[in-house]
């Protein structure tokens, strides 16, 4: 199962185009937060986090929506590993170092 996690910074913003994204590529459940990614508790992640099962995939938008920095955004990932749940980030900019790692895995 595709589960999606969508966030947004504030509450002016709108989550409409992640999640028409995560819907297009069939994602049958999506969780969201409206926060800045610097705080630490993030309900919807959480959420999410805690919904998926082995052999489901979490997506999400872009990797600034899943990570506060890159040591936070390995950790999720590694957990995700751990419990045999896939990742995909649906935009990967390969001309940063972050997408340069990603891409090679």
């Amino acid at each position: 199962m595709f589960i999606g996690y969508a966030r947004v910074s504030t509450a002016e913003q709108t989550l409409a185009l992640q999640e028409d994204a995560l819907q297009q590529v069939g994602c049958e459940k999506i969780f969201r937060d409206v926060m800045s990614g610097s705080t630490t508790e993030r309900p919807g992640l959480s959420e999410a986090l805690a919904y998926a099962r082995s052999g489901d995939v979490l997506v999400v938008w872009k990797l600034d929506r899943l990570g506060r920095s890159l040591a936070h955004l390995i950790q999720v990932v590694q957990q995700l590993h751990t419990e045999h749940i896939g990742f995909r980030s649906l935009q990967i900019l390969t001309t940063t170092i972050l997408g340069t790692l990603c891409s090679m895995r």
